[in-house]
């Protein structure tokens, strides 16, 4: 089988290849689905996810489950390129559900370096501090318009994510995001004029 064009490879030499690689773990095999679905799969990654970096992770990821799941392929259900878009698709996936968790808790983390610095700058050997740190910061909250409000003590006090806190107010999750920015800046502002 010649794959040096690959726009010329039939389908089933595709489901021949990935049966190779799930009955003998054939490397070459394996290196012509590689060389065939690699470009595609980059540039599927480059769509969705809007990152080099993250494009050749999604290669790197999809080809190696591949490599590790060939078994699972059944290809009276279907074609081997769907399958293996499939894996894909499954891979974006999981790879944004990671961006989005890990960009929420970097949004969710931003104050606490702010309260710390406070904390840093007014800390005593008084036991009555941290009753007063409590009653500046509820102070600098309570300064807030009423939506930063409430997203500031959904997240730090009640502990709720940001998608949990958008259920519960019926927003949509960036409007929570948005006022979740705009308070944290305005809460900084405050602290730092106190400092001043």
């Amino acid at each position: 089988m010649d794959d040096s064009n690959p726009e010329m490879i039939e389908p089933s030499h595709l489901a021949q290849w990935l049966q190779r690689v799930a009955e003998e773990r054939s490397a070459d095999a394996y290196s012509r689905l590689f060389r065939y679905f690699a470009p595609r799969i980059r540039s599927y990654g480059l769509r969705h996810l809007y990152s080099e970096a993250q494009a050749m992770e999604l290669v790197q990821n999809t080809l190696l489950t591949v490599w590790q799941k060939a078994h699972l392929y059944q290809g009276e259900k279907g074609a081997a390129a769907t399958w293996i878009y499939t894996v894909m698709r499954n891979q974006c996936f999981d790879m944004l559900r990671r961006q989005m968790a890990s960009k929420e808790q970097l949004v969710a983390e931003d104050l606490w370096p702010v309260l710390e610095l406070q904390v840093e700058t007014d800390l005593v050997a008084d036991t009555g501090e941290n009753q007063v740190l409590t009653r500046q910061l509820a102070h600098y909250i309570h300064r807030l318009p009423v939506p930063q409000q409430e997203v500031v003590r959904g997240i730090y006090l009640q502990d709720l994510t940001l998608q949990e806190l958008a259920e519960r107010l019926d927003v949509p999750l960036g409007t929570i995001k948005s006022r979740l920015r705009l308070a944290l800046e305005k809460l900084r502002e405050q602290i730092g004029h106190a400092d001043d």
